[in-house]
């Protein structure tokens, strides 16, 4: 038996939850139509006995993969919860964990994830296969027809709103665990996200940096496309830096685009990154 008290509190079995924030961000999805497109064809439920698929965001560190999440989130109009996983995320600590109040009574705290549960919006678990067996465990019967998570910190079974949505973004890396065969199979379809064609990656840069310069742009995009043919790691994020850090030097110091973009390279990237600057004729 549930209910809600106010904005920041849900009650469920007599015992009140704090609720999260949810995450309001400035992203927005630039280029790549098509990968909102299944984002948005994974969370669809067409028959009163289907549920919306979890599906799995993938791809190197820094090509966008939670702006995808949120941004197909936001066109759904619902709220958006991020939760960042980590080596050391507990199954407590992605559904309900114990605070001590002002008044030293102990209270609960719902997390992201529960929040979104509870008000039917998107949770977005960030970086998910640095999380442990023991903790996707916990999840597994939110990501069946079950849907539901159940706390043993307060003893609570907390039941998902028909609206609440799941996605999954995982780095294409090593440094990280392998998913169990029972949790692989819940985390569908698979959704990889590449680095960006010259076209969008110019796009991205300009919606990031408003008052970029073209010419430090030009020469930080071709950069960024000379290192994805070589299947390096280095992604727009990078390029950003780059771009702001440039423009700094440039303002401050008065050297030209080029030395300053020459120099924010190896600031930023370390000097082996030298080998993709373009340095014009």
């Amino acid at each position: 038996m549930a209910s809600s008290d106010s904005a920041n509190t849900h009650t469920i079995d007599g015992i009140p939850l704090m609720l999260a924030r949810r995450a309001d961000l400035p992203l927005r999805w630039v280029g790549q139509g098509d990968l909102i497109e299944q984002v948005l064809a994974a969370w669809m439920v067409i028959d009163e006995k289907d549920i919306p698929f979890n599906p799995r965001l993938i791809g190197k560190p820094g090509v966008g993969k939670t702006t995808l999440g949120y941004a197909a989130a936001r066109r759904l109009g619902r709220e958006v919860y991020l939760f960042q996983a980590t080596m050391d995320t507990r199954p407590e600590d992605l559904i309900i964990t114990p605070v001590i109040g002002g008044d030293g009574a102990i209270k609960y705290a719902a997390s992201s994830m529960v929040t979104a549960m509870i008000r039917g919006g998107v949770c977005i678990l960030d970086e998910g296969n640095r999380m442990s067996e023991k903790s996707w465990a916990s999840l597994a019967p939110l990501l069946d027809d079950r849907r539901y998570v159940e706390s043993i910190i307060c003893g609570l079974t907390v039941r998902a709103h028909p609206d609440f949505r799941f996605a999954v973004t995982m780095n294409d890396d090593a440094s990280t665990y392998e998913l169990p065969e029972y949790i692989h199979s819940r985390l569908q379809p698979q959704i990889f996200i590449d680095f960006p064609e010259r076209e969008d990656e110019i796009l991205i840069l300009k919606e990031n940096l408003p008052f970029g310069k073209n010419e430090i742009l030009e020469y930080v995009v071709d950069f960024l496309q000379r290192a994805h043919a070589a299947d390096e790691v280095y992604t727009v994020r990078d390029g950003i830096n780059m771009a702001r850090y440039a423009m700094k030097m440039m303002q401050g110091s008065g050297i030209s685009g080029k030395e300053a973009y020459e120099k924010s390279v190896s600031m930023i990237l370390g000097e082996e990154a030298s080998g993709y600057m373009w340095s014009g004729d």
